[in-house]
C-alpha cells in the first residue's frame, strides 16, 4: 500500500504513504512489545515504544532518527493543513524498511 500511494503517476497519495510507513513500524515495535512481554499503553508514539523495546533490544537506539522522523506522520498529516512530499514520503518508506528489518531480524523472521 505504502508504495503504491507514493508511485501513483496520477494523484500520488503522499500522506498516505507516510502514514502507513509510520503504522507499519508502529505495529511492528509493538509486536516485539508482546513477544517481549512488555506490556504498553495505547499510543503511537514511536519513541515511547523504542524506549519500551530497548529493555530487551538495546542495539535499537539506533533506530531513534528513524522512528524520530515517522512519528509525525501518525496525526500530523492524516488532516488538513500539511502535506508530505514526494522525498518525504519516499524518506518515510525507507525508514519503516530499516525497522521492519530490525523486529523481523529480532522475531526470527525472513527479512
Amino acid at each position: 500500500m505504502m508504495l503504491k500511494s507514493y508511485r501513483a503517476r496520477k494523484k500520488p497519495a503522499y500522506n498516505a504513504a507516510c502514514f502507513h510507513a509510520q503504522q507499519c513500524a508502529e505495529k511492528y515495535l509493538k509486536a516485539r512489545l508482546v513477544e517481549a512481554g512488555i506490556v504498553f499503553t495505547k499510543t503511537h508514539d514511536l519513541i515511547n515504544l523504542l524506549s519500551l523495546a530497548l529493555q530487551v533490544e538495546s542495539t535499537w537506539a539506533s533506530l531513534q532518527p528513524e522512528l524520530d522522523a515517522l512519528n509525525k506522520y501518525a496525526v500530523e498529516y492524516r488532516y488538513p493543513g500539511r502535506s508530505a512530499t514526494k522525498a518525504g514520503a519516499k524518506d518515510a518508506v525507507a525508514d519503516c524498511r530499516k525497522i521492519r528489518g530490525f523486529v523481523r531480524a529480532a522475531l526470527g523472521l525472513p527479512v
